[in-house]
């Protein structure tokens, strides 16, 4: 919808608006999609769902929020004037090149079901990205991908994929943030409004350039993963943590559990647990 709006806008049409069933809050588009829309003047009508389609204009129920969140109509109406209307009503994976395939189940959704190991129900044929996950995102697709190859790789050799053990969640509150030095959020370039109205379909939002990206991707924290920084083991007294070529190893003979390398690793990638009692 807000594609359908802005582009609409670019091709020379004086007012645009988009009916929008909920409120802000329960927009499934991007905020910064929504904020991009309006400061071009894309007009958005909130809590409003479409009745009826007539000649010049449109009609729309006024929509409210129940207790859980969900849009409930009121009996409400509204005309709106509107020589031409885009049903942009979400999006969803062409599945229809798949019906003739033995086994293939694809859902009411469009999504194509999948087992545990990305395969269909017809084997040999695997699955991912926007044809099986909900999360249709190009960073959710590459993950889906890369985890339907290591599963292909794992079916022609004859074995099975063992998933890694999944590490407990670190959260920001967790981190040792005084270790970290200071690395402002690299922004990237927006062309002004009027500038982006009067070009047509010039890119508005500019990449970042090489040292901006080489800058933003180490401003990684890495919660929970140990990224080598040497705290630990500068920091030990008793010498009892030995620098191996990837990682390190705690020789449990000298480590007195002092936890001085618990409260200097940066990343809690380092856990204090209770040794067992003999």
């Amino acid at each position: 919808a807000m594609d359908a709006a802005r582009t609409a806008k670019r091709l020379g049409a004086e007012d645009a608006m988009i009916v929008f069933i909920s409120d802000r809050a329960h927009m499934e588009a991007h905020a910064f999609e929504a904020q991009e829309a309006l400061d071009e003047g894309i007009r958005i009508h909130w809590l409003s769902s479409i009745h009826d389609i007539g000649a010049g204009a449109i009609t729309v129920e006024r929509m409210v929020l129940d207790a859980e969140g969900r849009a409930q109509p009121t009996g409400e109406f509204e005309t709106l004037a509107a020589d031409s209307v885009v049903l942009a009503l979400g999006q969803k994976a062409d599945s229809g090149f798949l019906s003739g395939i033995q086994g293939l189940v694809v859902g009411d959704d469009g999504n194509v079901r999948v087992d545990g190991g990305m395969m269909t129900g017809h084997a040999g044929i695997f699955a991912g990205g926007d044809m099986v996950s909900r999360d249709r995102s190009v960073t959710a697709a590459v993950g889906g991908g890369k985890l339907a190859a290591r599963h292909i790789d794992e079916w022609l050799r004859g074995t099975t994929l063992t998933a890694p053990p999944i590490r407990q969640g670190v959260s920001f509150d967790m981190l040792h943030l005084p270790i970290y030095a200071e690395a402002p959020l690299a922004r990237q370039h927006e062309l002004p409004v009027a500038d982006r109205m009067g070009a047509g379909f010039v890119e508005t939002t500019a990449g970042l350039t090489e040292p901006a990206a080489r800058h933003e991707a180490q401003r990684c924290l890495s919660c929970g993963n140990c990224f080598a920084c040497d705290q630990c083991f500068a920091a030990c007294p008793e010498q009892a943590i030995l620098k191996l070529g990837v990682g390190y190893e705690v020789n449990l003979d000298h480590c007195t559990g002092c936890g001085i390398c618990f409260e200097q690793c940066p990343c809690h990638a380092i856990d204090m647990v209770q040794e067992a009692a003999a």
